[in-house]
């Protein structure tokens, strides 16, 4: 390898950190980012201070702490290229609070000191879409080996996959090279929206591989003259991008599926978690719905779940139980859009599901009949997101106050930026109407 990329998510998952020959890395290399790389909204503007953030006023480095067993090729480069995940720590080697992996591992200790270990395996849908470098612009379907582009209405379509052959080629060629194991790939509703089904495993190791991919999938769709994107709702008119995260929990003695008990049976334990994800995930969505486009994605009547019911292979509810042997036995959360940070998405669902466990919440009647058409249980908007993350005091002391504080201010500056910009809506009805 003649170089190494040394990279670490930052709050909206992009990845961040510095490249060096790899002559001159080792395991003990001292490289540094400004704490304020991890403060920035997705604009690259900064949040003011106020409701426990403040922005440090020395903007001191934080030390990158390379995770070696995540070493990877870069095998879209021309040149021989690795890359490593890093974490982020604190000049006297402590922690940074704040950042994503951190969070993730924060939530991972507070399972451990149970003696509990999470299972997730999450799936992420996304859209090919045409180049497109003026953003005044709609993005538009691609056009694939047929040369006619993509219509809606292909779900689970062989013949949509095979359009793009090519492209999902290298995809996997790229995946192979990194050690990411994809256990399906299909070709979902919208027009030119693919989903990879990854298999289930450790959450830290699964965050990796949904950040990782992201880039992969990202660069694989650049080499054929496309893009790829996680935006929840690209297309007006399309269905949204979803990162679906299935969980179950082992008992870490004797790795046991807690939500099963001896005879196969459903435990309280598993209750417990279904009503501290409907008790908490309202209060989570500004992690599972970061932008001011995943509320386009949370809509009634579409295929996204907009409320916070349970139920049985029911893909309308929020928290769906698939059909599994015991072993097997999970819940998916239906609610993460694809835009979401892995690390934390996987974080905030699990801390809800502690949550749960550790109060013995009951969770309502399961249901067994179409529920996306109901009243909505969400908040619908970044704002009211916002407050709703910032008013649970059980859901801040598992993800760390330093981390909260600060992605809530994030959160509030990227809507004020938004509201800077007038949209065609506002024009086509507002302009000679009022």
């Amino acid at each position: 390898m003649e170089d190494i990329e040394c990279i670490t998510p930052d709050q909206a998952g992009v990845a961040r950190g510095k490249m060096m020959p790899s002559s001159k890395f080792t395991s003990n290399t001292s490289l540094a980012l400004p704490s304020a790389v991890f403060m920035m909204t997705i604009s690259g503007d900064y949040p003011e201070d106020g409701n426990g953030f403040s922005y440090p006023e020395d903007d001191g480095d934080l030390k990158l702490m390379p995770d070696l067993s995540t070493l990877t090729a870069v095998p879209w480069e021309d040149d021989p290229t690795a890359q490593v995940i890093c974490d982020l720590v604190h000049q006297d080697g402590h922690a940074v609070e704040f950042t994503p992996r951190n969070v993730l591992k924060r939530v991972m200790a507070a399972y451990d000191r149970r003696g509990l270990k999470p299972v997730v395996a999450p799936e992420i849908e996304f859209y090919l879409v045409r180049k497109n470098p003026d953003p005044d612009y709609p993005l538009a379907p691609p056009v694939g080996r047929s040369g006619r582009a993509i219509g809606g209405g292909a779900g689970y379509s062989i013949a949509g996959v095979n359009e793009f052959d090519e492209l999902i080629d290298d995809i996997y060629h790229f995946s192979e090279s990194q050690g990411l194991e994809i256990d399906t790939l299909i070709h979902e509703e919208g027009a030119g929206q693919l989903e990879i089904n990854l298999r289930h495993g450790d959450p830290i190791e699964l965050a990796d591989q949904v950040f990782l991919f992201k880039r992969t999938i990202r660069e694989a769709a650049l080499k054929h003259d496309t893009y790829a994107t996680f935006m929840a709702k690209p297309i007006q008119g399309q269905p949204g991008s979803a990162m679906h995260i299935h969980q179950s929990i082992l008992d870490k003695k004797t790795g046991r599926n807690i939500f099963s008990d001896e005879n196969g049976g459903e435990t309280e334990t598993f209750f417990n978690f279904i009503g501290g994800m409907q008790r908490h995930v309202p209060n989570a969505l500004v992690m599972f719905a970061p932008y001011v486009n995943s509320y386009r994605r949370l809509t009634q009547g579409a295929s996204a779940p907009v409320n916070t019911k349970w139920g049985y292979d029911n893909r309308t509810v929020a928290f769906r139980v698939p059909r599994s042997d015991p072993a097997a036995r999970r819940l998916e959360n239906r609610i993460p859009s694809s835009d979401a940070n892995p690390y934390l998405a996987v974080a905030a669902s699990l801390a809800c599901g502690l949550i749960g466990m550790k109060n013995k919440l009951k969770p309502d009647a399961p249901v067994g009949t179409t529920a996306n058409e109901d009243e909505i249980d969400l908040p619908r908007g970044l704002l009211e997101a916002v407050d709703l993350f910032e008013q649970d005091t059980e859901l801040r002391e598992v993800l760390g106050e330093p981390f909260a504080t600060t992605y809530a201010a994030i959160k509030r500056a990227e809507f004020e930026t938004f509201m800077e910009v007038i949209s065609p809506w506002e024009r086509e009805f507002l302009l000679l109407n009022v």
